[in-house]
């Protein structure tokens, strides 16, 4: 394993309640990526868009930093409902398939996992939360982080329940400063772990 090398996987609510706060999560996301861009070491990102319409859109996948094209007003859609435990569950999967598929002494050394939400779960249908509360405690075993964002406290119940640390979940102001705030807390965070300090 390479000590400089993160990988960054971001899954991130396109529910029509994020209309409200649809510009400062573009805002937001594009401020990230030029901060990550800007620390030292090697990192690539995965994101993920979610909502009940397209439950899983794949906008990255393991793309270099400097490849990432930042969100607009088209690429980021607010609409339907909320199926976070399939698009945690199916994105736990898709990352431990693609990180098996790299050579060992390639793979990241550090893999985050990032969910951004605004409610409370509201549509799955292929994964329960035993289920991804079974796939987190996996693979925070072998070493992955988790991070859970999300304008609603019922929200952090829900990540709670599934294994998402207390510590690594926070709850933010549905407006336009709880929004930055969150995202420059989230990329201070893992740009200080990139850096390690």
């Amino acid at each position: 394993m390479t000590s400089i090398h993160t990988h960054i996987a971001i899954l991130l609510d396109r529910s029509g309640s994020m209309e409200l706060l649809r510009d400062d999560i573009i805002g937001g996301f594009n401020a990230f990526v030029a901060q990550q861009r800007a620390v030292p070491g090697e990192a690539t990102l995965t994101l993920v868009q979610f909502d009940s319409q397209q439950p899983y859109e794949v906008l990255h996948r393991f793309a270099p930093l400097a490849e990432v094209q930042l969100l607009t007003r088209d690429s980021y859609v607010p609409r339907a409902a909320t199926p976070l435990l399939d698009a945690m569950g199916q994105a736990i999967i898709d990352l431990q398939h693609d990180l098996g598929a790299i050579p060992t002494a390639r793979r990241p050394a550090h893999v985050i996992v990032v969910i951004i939400t605004d409610g409370r779960e509201n549509a799955s249908i292929e994964f329960s939360k035993g289920q991804v509360a079974r796939l987190v405690a996996q693979t925070q075993a072998a070493g992955w982080e988790y991070v859970f964002l999300s304008a609603d406290m019922g929200a952090i119940d829900d990540a709670l329940a599934v294994g998402v640390r207390a510590e690594a979940s926070l709850a933010f102001r549905r407006d336009a400063t709880g929004t930055m705030l969150a995202y420059q807390s989230l990329s201070d965070n893992i740009a200080a772990q990139r850096a390690g300090r």
